[in-house]
């Protein structure tokens, strides 16, 4: 029985799912850079190994000490705000490191694959809630990168039968319920935990960029999927590759909440007035993306268990209650 091999299983959703891999009796490598990643965010049961996708060296090396059934990939540059900034550094980065791990894949027999994807794929859906049949059209760079990722695992399959699974997520959030692990992202863009680093006095205030969306608040509507149901996703794709079809995923809870919405649910939960400053819209925001769950949960069996904003935010509320600075000193 060989491992399964997570890239920047030391990152947020790649955290969550080795824990969820373990807790599911998988043996399981962890290989990570640690550029963004945390140490201490690593299952104390799965094995690390510190290396760099860009360099096929580390790679080789690293494949040539271990068997895997299986890979994960996590490891990418993820700041969609950045990529339209950096452009080369993503399409270097993001697209070199997919490509050296997938080679090694192909070079070494693995059969089963796991993209991490995005729903930036789908900058301007012509329907929400978005299905895969909807038409990539990127809304960044770092979307672009993960379209040119899935097509390479395409050509994979064909010349080396690589099967694989590109789970294309939308709004990851919360955290493990057991609260030792969640999000620390430095710097942190995501807008629960930027909300609850108001909660907790970290912050003055939540910057809302634009009110004058066509939704019922104003504010962008986002569909938040906990990161546990993420995992689960994850480990359900990996055991379906087993019948040789590759596949694709839209992954959410189906449901859509806005940007006041989360604001909201935050002051209930933590009992803090969260003051707002109301700042323009960004270029590039949606005002809606929610996806469409249907052939996840069709063909795979699969249920969100957080299917309420609320359980999602009181997850995350826990972990940075007991983790104020991430995994930080003074944490």
């Amino acid at each position: 029985m060989g491992h399964i091999l997570v890239t920047g299983g030391a990152g947020y959703i790649g955290s969550h799912v080795v824990y969820r891999l373990i807790e599911r009796g998988y043996s399981v490598v962890v290989f990570d850079n640690l550029s963004a990643g945390h140490r201490a965010a690593i299952h104390p049961n799965a094995i690390f190994v510190q290396g760099d996708l860009l360099d096929p060296a580390q790679i080789a090396a690293l494949f040539a000490q271990y068997t895997f059934d299986g890979i994960m990939h996590f490891a990418s540059r993820i700041q969609v705000g950045e990529s339209m900034e950096k452009p080369f550094l993503y399409l270097r980065d993001n697209i070199n490191t997919a490509q050296n791990i997938i080679e090694a894949a192909c070079q070494h027999g693995v059969k089963r694959f796991i993209l991490s994807s995005t729903a930036n794929l789908f900058d301007k859906p012509n329907e929400v809630p978005i299905a895969e049949n909807e038409p990539i059209i990127p809304g960044s760079v770092y979307g672009e990168t993960k379209a040119h990722a899935e097509r390479i695992l395409y050509w994979m399959d064909r010349i080396y039968g690589l099967k694989y699974c590109a789970l294309r997520y939308f709004n990851a959030s919360g955290a493990h319920p057991d609260g030792l692990i969640g999000e620390d992202h430095h710097p942190e863009t995501h807008l629960i935990p930027l909300v609850l680093q108001v909660a907790l006095g970290q912050r003055e205030s939540i910057t809302v960029f634009g009110d004058d969306y066509p939704t019922a608040d104003g504010t962008p509507i986002r569909d938040y999927i906990h990161v546990m149901d993420l995992a689960d996703a994850h480990i359900l794709a990996l055991e379906a590759l087993k019948d040789g079809q590759s596949r694709v995923y839209n992954v959410g809870i189906g449901r859509g909440y806005t940007v006041q919405d989360v604001i909201q649910t935050v002051r209930e939960i933590t009992g803090h007035a969260i003051p707002v400053t109301m700042g323009t819209r960004r270029a590039g925001d949606a005002a809606e993306l929610v996806a469409d769950n249907t052939r996840i949960m069709e063909e795979l069996n699969w249920q969100p268990h957080y299917n309420e904003l609320r359980s999602i935010i009181e997850t995350a509320w826990k972990w940075h209650q007991t983790h104020p600075n991430g995994y930080g000193e003074g944490s």
